[in-house]
This record gives C-alpha cells, structure tokens and sequence, in this order.
C-alpha cells in the first residue's frame, strides 16, 4: 500500500508525497502523488488513475483532510496522470483542475465540466493555494505537447512529471530519495531517450531548470533528487540525445 511522508515542512506549508505502492499489480506503472498543503488550503499534483484512487485517497487521509484539497494540477493528459478525475469530483464536485489549454476538451473524458478545468496558457503562470502562489513552469514535448512542471519557491521544489523519471529499479526499498545518482541514473536513460521528443526541447528545459532554485526536484515515477544531485540531473539531460529511443 501507498504510505504518506513529509518531504517539506515550514510553518503552514507542507509537502507530502504519496509514493511507492509495492503491493501494486504488476502490469501497471508505478506513480508518485505530491500535495502541496499552505494552511488550510491544499492542491494534489497528478493524482494518478482511478485504478489507484482507492490506495491514494486512504493515505492522504491518514495524514491531512481531503476535504481541503479544492485544486488538482494536471502536468499532461496521460491516464496515469489525470483519470481518477471523475472519481476526485464525486468526492468534491467543486474541485477544480490546472493543466494545459491543450487538453481541457480531451480530459473531460474521465470526468468534469467546462467549470472544472482551468486552463494554464503556453507560457505558464501562477496558481494560489492559500497565501502562496506556485508557478507553471512550461516543459513543452517532454513529454507532451502541451506539458507543465509546478515550482513552489517557497519549499525550492520541482515537481517535474516525466522528466527524472526512473523504472524498474529496487534501489532502496521504502526509500523514496536517490541516495547514488549513477546507480539510479541508469533506470532513466532508455525512459529519457524513447519519451522525451525533442532534443530543443529538451535544451530550452535545462537552460530555463539552472537558472531555477531547486533543492528537490521530485518526479512522477521513481525517486526524488536532492542537493547537488539536482544539478547533476539537469547536466546529465542536456547530454542525452532523446526523441527516438529505438535502435
């Protein structure tokens, strides 16, 4: 079962990520849920697939009120990402959901309406919870054509979808942190060159992340990255060559 853990706390704001489900069947993808919690206002970072929604929703309650989450940040469209919708809005029929102008008529498939969605232009913007205003952070075709990265400048985190994203790895059990880059680094590579469409792309996000302040940059599958580690990242993306990972 998915377990809860703090990965932020200063004052009234709060990250928790919602990580790591051993227990999961093994034909699907594992995910990683963050929420993002100032005062008594909250937003879920891709809250996963409504296959999940019955392991996700019971370990966000062990540690916070679900009534409290009035908004859901989309980074793309994918079913991972975004299908427990419908079952969110049966929940809270008021919650609204952030993602790209792009897929606002496709994500209605899995539930809502045109009160539901608000839609995030191409270069991004800011999003209020409580007293603090996170940013979209635009990441074009990595791997969606319309994609968002959410930075909280408060806590310096990333939260970067896809990109960082490592499969298939044991690493450290329970352990939700890279704790030995190369190591890790190898479970991203064929993920990063197949996924990732296009190498401009690509260059634009590195340059526009070390410019950013990131003490953690926290993706949607695998382990978080920390400290020197998220530099690393950076430098080791703008290296690789994506957009075909098929030999």
């Amino acid at each position: 079962m998915k377990k809860a853990q703090t990965i932020f706390s200063q004052d009234n704001h709060r990250w928790i990520a919602i990580a790591r489900d051993p227990a999961r069947a093994s034909y699907m993808i594992d995910t990683n849920e963050y929420l993002i919690v100032d005062g008594e206002d909250a937003l879920l970072t891709d809250p996963g697939g409504s296959e999940i929604f019955s392991v996700v929703f019971p370990a966000l309650c062990e540690v916070f009120d679900p009534r409290l989450i009035k908004n859901l940040f989309a980074s793309h469209q994918d079913p991972d990402i975004i299908s427990s919708l419908g079952l969110w809005l049966d929940f809270n029929p008021e919650i609204k959901c952030h993602m790209s102008r792009l897929w606002t008529t496709f994500v209605p498939h899995f539930g809502g309406d045109d009160k539901t969605f608000c839609a995030i232009s191409d270069e991004g913007g800011d999003i209020r919870i409580g007293n603090l205003l996170v940013k979209a952070i635009p990441a074009h075709y990595l791997h969606s054509s319309g994609n968002f990265h959410l930075y909280d400048p408060l806590a310096k985190i990333l939260f970067s979808g896809d990109i960082g994203a490592a499969l298939g790895f044991e690493e450290n059990g329970d352990d939700i942190f890279v704790r030995d880059f190369d190591q890790h680094i190898r479970f991203a590579e064929g993920f990063h060159r197949r996924w990732m469409g296009s190498n401009v792309a690509k260059l634009d996000w590195c340059e526009r992340a070390s410019k950013m302040d990131i003490d953690m940059m926290c993706p949607q599958h695998g382990a978080i990255f920390t400290g020197p580690d998220v530099g690393r990242f950076i430098n080791w993306f703008a290296e690789l060559k994506v957009g075909s990972g098929i030999p």
